[in-house]
């Protein structure tokens, strides 16, 4: 794609990584047969070679409008358009750089939702006490309400720490420990029963969340909190950071991107990126090891989670790894496709989301499965709220015998 960026952004490191990014568009258009938003809608704005077209008349110095943004906030930044592309054209850094760029240039009309949400839910002591009331008035709440608020799901006891030889640190999460507080306890048990000490350290929110709504300064805040708090295991011999949601894991691999010019934390930010690992990179190491855990159903279907499949790139391996142990997994259609959770894109897309749940939901129980597994707390808690069967972590499939 030929571009002519103006001075002003010509000469900015995001502008030079745009204008590298873009320059490797070449209008093909395969990302728009893989693209949910443009699959709802059919407008060409609401694709990624659209949305690129916006970002680059904003950088080659148009002003951009409501329209701009609301275009660029209709994406999911799922990335399977990444997957897609034949040129390997970067669009998940580019939405973001695009982003930064008209909040920038044009600012955005309160939002009380959108203050609230980055105030909200990076803090995890205050997201589960605000979750705790939601709980409590649920039952009166209106539907479209009371779908973002989760039923009480027991919290398991956290397992008593013992000394192994391998040792690996632990992003516990934001909202996860509120909403699905077995997932975490889940984790330790079964890495603790393969000789794999996890190591309690005291980080905060990954940085997603401020990251894709454009606020990279918080993000990059929370990114600095978190390696502080990890790096002293690291230098200990901890051999991974484990990331069991993998919408933050697809964001702590990136550390080392993001704080590539921070000379005070380049260096421990690749280092962190490069260990951090979803838990199916640990257990596929361990298959003969496991076994499907006692009471859960064997005929499941996977939501593999877009920054599962398309931001890690780990498509298929949580799959063979339930097949491996013993799990019956139903055909799916289209498990390349997101189901509109996407983080905070539920609360502020509510009705694309819903459509896209609807579709995934009909491709995921199409093939009569007991339960669904999925990877990531967001994708756990959107279909939840409209599956007619359970949906659960992978984690809680597997023992290790």
């Amino acid at each position: 794609m030929e571009t002519n960026l103006t001075p002003e952004h010509r000469n900015t490191a995001a502008g030079q990584e745009a204008e590298a990014i873009l320059r490797k568009c070449t209008h093909c258009g395969f990302c728009l047969a893989t693209c949910p938003t443009y699959q709802l809608l059919g407008d060409e704005l609401d694709s990624p070679r659209g949305r690129i077209y916006l970002i680059k008349q904003v950088l080659e110095g148009h002003t951009p409008t409501g329209r701009t943004r609301q275009h660029l906030d209709r994406c999911l930044t799922c990335r399977s358009c990444e997957t897609t592309c034949p040129s390997g054209v970067e669009y998940g850094k580019l939405i973001d750089i695009g982003r930064n760029l008209v909040e920038a240039q044009s600012g955005r009309p309160p939002s009380p939702i959108r203050w609230g949400l980055k105030r909200l839910v990076p803090n995890p002591g205050l997201f589960a006490a605000a979750l705790r009331t939601g709980q409590v008035f649920r039952p009166v709440m209106p539907g479209s309400l009371a779908e973002h608020v989760p039923a009480r799901r027991p919290a398991p006891a956290w397992p008593e720490r013992r000394s192994q030889t391998r040792q690996v640190v632990m992003l516990k999460g934001c909202v996860q420990p509120g909403m699905a507080p077995e997932i975490n306890p889940a984790t330790v048990a079964l890495l603790d029963a393969l000789g794999i000490e996890t190591v309690p350290t005291r980080e905060g929110c990954c940085g997603a969340l401020d990251q894709h709504l454009a606020e990279p300064e918080r993000a990059r805040a929370y990114m600095r909190a978190n390696i502080d708090a990890w790096y002293p295991a690291i230098e200990a011999g901890a051999e991974a950071v484990v990331v069991n949601a993998s919408g933050c894991g697809a964001l702590v691999k990136e550390y080392g991107y993001l704080l590539r010019d921070d000379p005070d934390y380049a260096e421990r930010a690749a280092a962190v990126a490069e260990r951090a690992v979803d838990p199916v990179e640990l257990l596929e190491r361990e298959v003969n090891r496991l076994r499907p855990a006692a009471g859960m159903p064997r005929r499941i279907a996977f939501h593999s989670p877009c920054s599962l499949q398309h931001g890690q790139k780990l498509q298929g391996r949580v799959e063979a790894l339930l097949r491996q142990v013993g799990f019956e997994l139903t055909p799916v259609t289209d498990p390349h496709l997101c189901c509109g959770s996407a983080g905070t894109y539920s609360i502020l897309q509510p009705t694309l989301s819903r459509q896209l749940r609807d579709r995934r939901i009909d491709a995921l129980t199409g093939g009569e499965p007991e339960a669904i597994a999925t990877a990531n707390i967001g994708c756990l808690s959107h279909l939840s709220a409209a599956s007619p069967v359970p949906v659960h972590h992978y984690v809680a499939f597997l023992e290790a015998a």
